[in-house]
């Protein structure tokens, strides 16, 4: 308790100012992770806002507080892709850090939500511009930071000259898979198919 010109004021804890309510992270998570199942389900037309948080186990406020269109909620968690990531492989040489890349890569891209969804936002891309910006940046941030480390390591460790064309270099790296994956979408990769890429991949690149 505290005086003022002789007047008692008991201090109150000072409270959160209207419209600056905290958003639960467990809604946030929840809300994403039905976004990545409503893609594989409907697919990006077909997908609502409603169908959103009925999946998510919410109202639809809390998905319009974080988001203001299911747009605008898509090139968000594109975008983030690029935030998380592939983890940097550091095998201690080219063809090892190229083999552990694709095996990672080839992972994911073949996982039956993944393969859901890619194709059907790469066709939205065609129709949305950006939805295509975020896609390519998802792709060149998160694929090609990692692919241009592993160029650097092998300069350093002087498997490939440091004049190595980068722009090339990265197409090599990462076009074959995504390529298979992604655009043929075959059957499963034969036997060595990934330790062959890997092999040829660094045969190339020391060729540049």
């Amino acid at each position: 308790m505290t005086t003022n010109a002789g007047t008692s004021q008991v201090k109150r804890p000072r409270r959160t100012p209207a419209g600056a309510a905290v958003l639960r992270e467990d809604v946030t998570e929840a809300i994403r992770a039905a976004v990545f199942a409503e893609l594989a389900a409907v697919g990006y037309s077909r997908m609502s806002i409603e169908g959103i948080a009925r999946r998510a186990g919410v109202g639809k406020t809390a998905v319009y507080r974080r988001w203001r269109s299911k747009l605008h909620l898509v090139l968000d968690l594109v975008s983030a892709v690029a935030v998380q990531g592939l983890p940097a492989p550091d095998t201690g040489s080219l063809e090892g850090d190229l083999r552990l890349l694709y095996e990672v890569t080839s992972r994911a891209l073949r996982h039956p939500v993944a393969g859901q969804i890619i194709p059907d936002l790469q066709a939205e891309a065609a129709r949305n511009p950006d939805i295509a910006d975020a896609m390519q940046k998802a792709l060149r941030e998160g694929q090609q930071s990692v692919a241009s480390g592993i160029v650097a390591a092998a300069v350093a460790r002087a498997e490939i000259g440091e004049d190595v064309d980068i722009d090339l270099a990265l197409d090599l790296i990462s076009g074959p898979l995504y390529w298979r994956a992604v655009v043929v979408r075959g059957p499963k990769f034969p036997k060595g198919y990934l330790a062959g890429l890997a092999r040829a991949t660094a045969g190339a690149l020391k060729a540049l």
